[in-house]
């Protein structure tokens, strides 16, 4: 499947998971906007479909920015605990459907890609068409805290399982310049004192670096400098933004040239 042909070069933005760090995406989303970066196309997953589908939709980022900021774990997660999760999703799709309403892809201003992951299959689904908010709670749902959502003959789960930075799938929609931003995993360093340790550190590494592999194939990447800050560290979420913007403001310089290389700025 391509959105696009290749009669003319199409760039396209690339936004992965991260929960928490994933609001460093609304940092770079304000800079490309600040500074005239227009894309052909959005790929999100996990956290950056959501902020995708906000961009793409034209919504004000600044009042995204507002309402991540009262924003906390607790209101995502809202614990209704399933033998397929420890909820049921309905805090995460309030939320979802409070920022996006019921619009559908065919309302969005900038073509977008939705990365989700069949579990029962293994496979990548993207998707580029109908109502967005039941899409998009199928890409943010982390396996084990959420409940998958079933779609069509599909249980879908985090499109971050498979696509942490989804650049290939960019690449196979048409994409020839891609600008991913990786948000990165919080791999810290120090003493392991117990098995939950273990497992979120383990998390953490694998994440790492498949984030690394899937985005060194991006034009430009930009890697917000996120420290400590864990996944579900969302009363961080401004030091976040701050550093998405940084990274982003960093990256400029670079970006523009190869833009205006590939005769692509505008």
């Amino acid at each position: 499947m391509k959105l696009f042909t290749r009669e003319r070069p199409k760039v396209a933005l690339v936004l992965g998971g991260g929960s928490a760090r994933g609001l460093a995406h609304l940092g770079c989303l304000q800079v490309l906007e600040r500074e005239g970066i227009t894309c052909d196309l959005v790929v999100g997953a996990s956290i950056g479909s959501l902020l995708g589908a906000i961009y793409a939709l034209g919504i004000p980022l600044a009042k995204a920015e507002k309402r991540a900021l009262r924003t906390d774990w607790r209101d995502i997660v809202k614990l209704r605990i399933s033998k397929f999760g420890l909820s049921d999703g309905r805090g995460l799709e309030q939320i979802i459907r409070e920022e996006i309403e019921d619009k559908k892809f065919e309302d969005l201003k900038i073509p977008l890609a939705v990365v989700t992951t069949d579990i029962e299959r293994g496979e990548e689904v993207v998707f580029t068409s109908g109502p967005l908010s039941k899409v998009i709670l199928a890409s943010c749902s982390l396996p084990g805290i959420f409940a998958p959502v079933r779609i069509g003959d599909k249980l879908l789960l985090d499109g971050g399982i498979k696509h942490t930075v989804p650049v290939g799938v960019a690449r196979r929609l048409g994409a020839t310049f891609v600008i991913a931003c990786d948000v990165g995993f919080c791999v810290r360093t120090g003493k392991i004192q117990n098995v939950f340790q273990i497992l979120v550190q383990a998390f953490q590494i694998k994440g790492q670096e498949l984030n690394y592999y899937q985005s060194m194939t991006a034009d430009v990447v930009i890697r917000p400098d996120l420290k400590d800050i864990d996944q579900a560290s969302f009363h961080r979420g401004k030091e976040a933004m701050d550093a998405g913007v940084k990274a982003t403001e960093e990256a400029m310089a670079e970006l523009k040239r190869k833009l205006k290389f590939h005769s692509f700025l505008r």
